[in-house]
């Protein structure tokens, strides 16, 4: 999430090789142990702190000097949301990971988090004991931590890049080496957005708008559908937020905010009808199928795809058995390749697909995939996606 800080704050320098430093700071020992030995395992990071309140994170901070920090909400003397800002006052350009059980107020937290500037957030298991809830917190960690921090790391050497030496030796004629980055796996590393060539739209109407997204993605929606009520009041959108739930029903309802339109979890079986925003809910794969001449959501408790769930890819695919080619899908930010699969099918059946650009994300994975295999008619900054849904639902094929 980009957000702008005033005041006199400063940014510490990040550090551009070696391991990411990862400060962890939670009261439970159990936790802050599971998440120190994850950590310990991974070559390309390590425990900067272990720390039990947010009021040490903020005192041992600078002398700490993280990369990243995973910050629980609910902590003695000073709790994470209120440590936040304080944080990052002092080192503002810290990747914050919010971590809280799934819970109705923690997740009304996460939210309110990401718009002071958190990066991420991220669920924790009711129990540790549970193999299956701490298999999954356990990769969407260390996913979490790897893509956030390079991210940092690229944006910082673009930022500062080497110093060239005053008085280069005439030999010295060949690139300038620039110090490894650990490669984010299986992170999607493409060319700059504004390399890659594009495909003409499709000729066919759009009837239907499908969005993809995954980290950064709530900010990003929430921003998006601020502009699309031409579109809502039109045509059914359906939505898939990488998300587990109870958030995906705080996330509708922001969207039902900041759009002035109705927005819900989708439920099994109910029409497809204009003027609606469909969420995915948590923990289930939407897809649309046929009803007589109409579409109704389906929802589906299946195993994960792309190790998500909901995934965007279902969604993708089995609209165009409802629309045929009359899709515009949009692949908004986020890791790993979701939706690019269901895109290429999308654009093979004659509908297009936009992602959003690098610059504006806060991970280029999905959209970068898409971008990477050929099949976006547009690559554009999530600032300038908005206008082109409304004109190409107005009309306009360029």
């Amino acid at each position: 999430m980009s957000v702008a800080f005033a005041g006199n704050s400063t940014t510490t320098p990040s550090r551009e090789a070696g391991p990411l430093r990862v400060m962890i700071v939670d009261d439970s020992v159990v936790i802050r142990g599971l998440i120190s030995r994850w950590i310990g395992a991974e070559h390309d990071m390590e425990v900067a702190a272990s720390l039990r309140t947010g009021l040490e994170a903020v005192n041992q901070i600078e002398r700490i000097n993280p990369d990243v920090a995973v910050l629980d909400i609910e902590m003695p003397e000073l709790d994470g949301l209120s440590a936040l800002p304080q944080l990052l006052a002092k080192k503002r350009d810290l990747v914050i990971i919010m971590a809280s059980t799934l819970t109705r107020r923690n997740a009304e937290i996460s939210f309110k988090a990401l718009s002071l500037g958190a990066a991420d957030y991220i669920p924790k298991p009711e129990s540790t004991r549970e193999a299956s809830a701490a298999d999954i917190f356990h990769h969407d960690l260390i996913q979490k931590i790897r893509h956030l921090g390079a991210r940092l790391r690229r944006k910082a050497a673009v930022a500062s890049p080497p110093l060239a030496p005053a008085s280069p030796a005439p030999a010295a004629r060949g690139p300038v080496a620039r110090p490894a980055v650990p490669a984010p796996a299986p992170a999607v590393h493409a060319p700059s957005s504004g390399s890659l060539s594009t495909r003409p739209f499709s000729t066919q109407a759009p009837k239907v708008l499908l969005i993809g997204s995954s980290t950064g993605g709530p900010q990003a929606l929430m921003s998006l559908v601020t502009e699309l009520g031409p579109v809502i009041d039109r045509f059914p959108v359906l939505i898939t937020q990488h998300m587990p739930p109870t958030f995906t029903t705080i996330l509708a309802e922001h969207l039902a905010r900041s759009s002035r339109r109705p927005a819900s979890e989708a439920v099994d079986g109910e029409p497809v009808e204009a003027g609606r925003i469909y969420l995915a809910p948590g923990g289930k794969h939407m897809r649309v199928v046929r009803s007589g001449a109409d579409a109704a959501i389906s929802l589906d408790d299946g195993p994960a795809v792309n190790f998500c769930k909901p995934a965007v890819d279902p969604l993708f695919t089995s609209a165009i058995d409802v629309w045929h080619g009359n899709i515009l899908s949009v692949i908004l930010t986020g890791m790993g390749s979701d939706g690019m699969r269901g895109g290429k099918d999308i654009v093979a059946a004659g509908g297009s697909v936009i992602a959003q650009d690098e610059a504006s994300s806060v991970v280029w994975g999905m959209p970068g995939a898409a971008a990477n295999a050929g099949i976006c008619a547009a690559i554009l900054p999530l600032n300038q996606i908005g206008a082109k849904v409304n004109r190409l639902f107005a009309g306009d094929r360029s």
